[in-house]
């Protein structure tokens, strides 16, 4: 706890990298805000309010827009503060549904990509030989595959929606978090602290898993920080092109709904959303850097 402790108060020193985590500090308390608001309208069966179609309301600009023309409230009218769609569908609202699927799709991908590269990277890294071949050949083989295609085969066979999307992502963004952990053992096996835990017989799972895997945790949260912005980057992609989720504000239905209305002038959609996919995006990037500098051990030799 006392390392994780000061990796957290060397963070929090630097402005750039305490931006970025009030940054994704925001994004968490929407992602867990919406949620809430889906689950509850779930279990009431109600038409979400995100999804609630309102004729009279359509194409509304945002408030400060109207701050800034000095026009007044239409009565009755719902307040906007980023403005409505074709459908007087609130932007803001959807934005924050839109962070909630951002989440489950860089956290589930994580979950199943991050395990994977690392268990076949220790197999292969601290046993060598035909283990180490079977694993390298693996990871060619799934690196040679195209991770789009992937996906729409893995669509095609579970059903349009969020289960291929993490099983096609997950699937295929594990290669190389396996060959970063599986260059890392390859260094450490040799060492004089693994070397005494083989003389005093512990288990070879145990070698691996309780002695060099903690030496080599740098390399999954580097890997979980570069990963998470990737699989949102990869689900916007995707709903874009309508692989991915359906029937739910994703950001990348969003970008493909509004993309066909910006001819009318109606530039807030594309905007808001380009707007929180890019800050999310930057913030993670740039933390994974941060984390890359404090936690890399050559690094740190390098400045030392």
């Amino acid at each position: 706890m006392g390392k994780e402790r000061n990796i957290m108060r060397r963070l929090w020193r630097r402005w750039d990298t305490r931006l970025c985590l009030l940054v994704i500090a925001v994004y968490c308390c929407a992602a867990v805000y919406g949620e809430v608001v889906y689950q509850v309208n779930r279990l009431t069966d109600q038409t979400p309010s995100y999804n609630q179609v309102h004729e009279t309301s359509r194409y509304v600009p945002p408030a400060f827009v109207r701050v800034f023309a000095k026009a007044s409230q239409p009565a009755g009218q719902p307040l906007y503060p980023l403005g409505s769609d074709n459908l007087g569908r609130d932007v803001l609202q959807r934005l924050v549904q839109g962070a909630r699927i951002a989440f489950h799709v860089g956290i589930i991908t994580s979950l199943i990509a991050i395990p994977l590269g690392v268990i076949l990277g220790c197999l292969g890294g601290y046993f060598g030989g035909k283990t180490d071949s079977l694993v390298v050949w693996l990871c060619a083989t799934a690196a040679s595959m195209p991770g789009l295609l992937f996906i729409l085969a893995i669509a095609m066979v579970v059903g349009q929606g969020l289960l291929g999307v993490y099983l096609g992502i997950g699937l295929t963004t594990w290669v190389s978090v396996c060959r970063n952990v599986r260059a890392e053992v390859i260094k450490h096996r040799g060492r004089a602290y693994v070397q005494a835990a083989q003389v005093l017989g512990y288990s070879q799972a145990r070698i691996m898993f309780r002695h060099i895997l903690p030496n080599v945790t740098h390399i999954i949260l580097i890997a979980f920080s570069i990963r998470f912005p990737a699989s949102v980057a990869t689900e916007v992609f995707i709903s874009f092109l309508g692989i991915g989720v359906q029937g739910e504000p994703s950001w990348g239905i969003m970008i493909n709904n509004a993309r066909l209305r910006l001819w009318q002038g109606v530039w807030w959609e594309m905007t808001f959303v380009t707007l929180a996919i890019f800050a999310l995006v930057l913030a993670f990037n740039h933390l994974a850097d941060a984390l890359r500098d404090l936690l890399d051990p050559a690094l740190r030799t390098e400045q030392v």
